[in-house]
Formats: structure tokens, C-alpha cells, sequence
């Protein structure tokens, strides 16, 4: 469960099919490396972005995972994956991820780790994309969006 300061949206994690993905999320939830971190980006009718422990992009947990997705991955509304680099390989991964709020498919090249699905809140999620920049412009928040807590259950 993601707590915001626009509410919670529940992350079902993709433990089958991105095992280590998901174990090093979680690991990172109980260790409270999300608390208090910011969505750093909004990308409108693409993606949001967070889970940056510098609050800009740039930040990590110090490590990386490899995980590539298969190659008929497709991104869709809800899909929960791992943000990395341009010159990053497929598949590799830190702290940061992205919820994709495109309504299909976002057109995104199978190159980012999956590492679940959004199975509640998504209105949560929607609200956060539209204090993105009203001219469409990829960047920060017209307003500050606080991820307060990441807590895993079961």
C-alpha cells in the first residue's frame, strides 16, 4: 500500500514472474527508503514517477537488480515498473518506479521491469497525474506529492 498526500493506492506485487524485482521493493519498503520521498515526475496520460531517495531523479538504493521483462511486455494503465536510465541495460533496476496512466499502451519498449499492478486506488493515481504541468510538459508537480509511507502486507 502506497500512502500519499493525495490518499492510497494498493501495488498487487508481481512476486511470480519478477521475484527479485519485488523482493528488493519490498525490502526497501520495510527499510523506509519511500517515506517521505516525493513523485518527481508527471508525464501526463503516460506515467508517474517516485521512489527517489534524492527527490530529483537521480537517486538510488546504491545497488541495482537485473530482471528483464519478456519481450511482449506491454505497459498498460495500472502497470507498475522499474524506472532506470537510457544507457541502463533492460530490465535493471534501484528504488525508483513509475505507474503508467497512459489508457492502453503506453508504446514503452519492453525494457523495464515489472513490478506489479495497481488493484486499488487507482483514482489515487489519476489525481496525482493531474497536478502534472497543464501544457503536457514531462517534469515535476505543479504541487508538491509526498510519498509518506510504503507498507507491504501479507
Amino acid at each position: 500500500v502506497v500512502t500519499t498526500s493525495c490518499g492510497e493506492f494498493t501495488i498487487e506485487l508481481a512476486t511470480a514472474t519478477s521475484p527479485k524485482t519485488a523482493a528488493s521493493f519490498a525490502s526497501l519498503a520495510e527499510q523506509g527508503v519511500y517515506d517521505d520521498t516525493a513523485i518527481h515526475r508527471i508525464a501526463r496520460d503516460f506515467v508517474i514517477q517516485g521512489g527517489d531517495p534524492a527527490g530529483d531523479g537521480t537517486g538510488g538504493p546504491g545497488y541495482s537488480v537485473d530482471e528483464p521483462p519478456p519481450d511482449d511486455t506491454v505497459y498498460s494503465a495500472g502497470t507498475v515498473a522499474m524506472a532506470k536510465s537510457g544507457a541502463e541495460p533492460p530490465g535493471r533496476s534501484g528504488s525508483q518506479f513509475f505507474v503508467v496512466t497512459a489508457p492502453a499502451d503506453a508504446g514503452l519498449p519492453p525494457d523495464y521491469a515489472v513490478l506489479g499492478k495497481v488493484t486499488a486506488g487507482f483514482e489515487v493515481v489519476e489525481a496525482i497525474e493531474s497536478l502534472g504541468d497543464p501544457s503536457g510538459a514531462d517534469g515535476p508537480p505543479t504541487e508538491p506529492v509526498v510519498v509518506e509511507a510504503v507498507r507491504i502486507d501479507g
